[in-house]
């Protein structure tokens, strides 16, 4: 699954979006991590928020 979503990105309109993966730490002390596929432009965003 995740290599057709890579594939998906790497052509055409896909150029324009990036994969991108935060490590958030949870109440109880552990960690998860928060995928999402966004815009270029919305990277920083994605980081900014909590």
């Amino acid at each position: 699954m995740a290599k057709k979503a890579v594939a998906t990105l790497q052509t055409g309109v896909g150029k324009n979006f990036a994969k991108v993966i935060k490590m958030v730490k949870t109440k109880k002390g552990s960690y998860q991590f928060k995928e999402e596929i966004v815009h270029v432009d919305h990277v920083k965003d994605f980081f900014a928020k909590k």
